[in-house]
């Protein structure tokens, strides 16, 4: 009897087993294919071909830098990025709104190597507002006033002579040199005067119109005209040091008499003084650009004037 009872539970568990199997099989075929095609877990149905996996996808080329947004914002952004690099001690230049002066390039420029990003001088909308971001964060400088400097003291000048001194001054001094030269130039006047009387009283001969060939021919055109030579006398037109010597200008006026009238004329001589008198030269009182031009060829260094 208990023989009988367990075949039959036996039967009735065996059904129940092959369910369970054949349910587990199927739910490990639809996690696992592959294992079930070839594990082979029942039943003839064909394995499925294996899955592909699916093709790469081609990676996009990253956009280039947008620095074009930057350069053509409106002016007032510009300004802010020039006074932003001024904040971070980057430029000194312009508050222009030129982004591409070559101030403002090295100044960006000077920025992204400190950051160690491609130094390019130029900015894309981030770095530029990340460049804007920290100069707002740099802490306000301030400006220390310079110590006060003390002025050095300026020594006192000697107070300046008025014109009117240094005209006396000037003076005395002429005068003092002129005192000194006046023997010499006197002796000189007088050694003229005693040949030119010589001349008139030898009637047109003698060393002083040997030398002097204008007053020469003076005496022969007044002798010829009737007229007789007088009084002679010599005041000092100029005396001191040339190139060749002490060289000596005289004017002297003459005395000259026609019958009952007296005329006055006038000459000027001018040598160096030398035994005989070098390069002498006389001339007509009212021609004194020439005895100006005698002077200047002979270098004279004035002692009278």
């Amino acid at each position: 009897m208990r023989l009988a009872t367990g075949l039959v539970s036996l039967a009735l568990l065996a059904p129940a087993v092959a369910w369970a199997q054949s349910a587990g099989e199927v739910e490990r075929c639809f996690q696992n294919p592959g294992a079930c095609a070839s594990g082979g877990g029942g039943g003839g149905a064909a394995a499925a071909p294996p899955a592909q996996a699916p093709a790469p996808v081609a990676a996009r080329p990253a956009p280039p830098p947008d620095y074009t947004t930057v350069l053509n914002s409106p002016d007032a952004d510009r300004r802010k990025i020039q006074e932003s690099l001024r904040t971070l001690d980057k430029y000194n230049g312009p508050i222009d709104g030129n982004l591409q002066s070559e101030a403002t390039v090295k100044a960006i420029g000077d920025w992204q190597k400190g950051r160690n990003t491609p130094v390019v001088g130029k900015l894309t909308p981030q770095e530029a507002a990340q460049l804007n971001a920290e100069a707002a964060r740099a802490p306000i400088r301030r400006l220390e006033a310079p110590p006060p400097q003390t002025a050095a003291p300026v020594p006192l000048q000697p107070a300046q002579p008025s014109n009117a001194d240094a005209l006396k001054a000037l003076q005395a001094r002429l005068a003092e040199r002129r005192k000194a030269a006046e023997p010499k130039a006197n002796a000189a006047a007088q050694a003229l005067v005693r040949d030119l009387k010589a001349y008139v009283a030898a009637d047109g001969k003698g060393v002083a119109g040997e030398q002097f060939t204008a007053f020469a021919k003076w005496y022969a055109d007044n002798k010829t005209a009737g007229r007789s030579v007088g009084e002679i006398t010599p005041v000092i037109d100029d005396y001191g040091d040339a190139k060749a010597g002490a060289a000596t200008s005289t004017e002297v006026k003459f005395e000259t008499k026609q019958g009952d009238k007296t005329y006055g004329q006038c000459l000027v001589f001018a040598w160096i003084e030398a035994s005989p008198r070098k390069n002498p030269q006389a001339f007509t009182c009212d021609d004194v650009a020439a005895v100006e031009k005698w002077k200047t060829d002979q270098a004279l260094k004035s002692a009278w004037r």
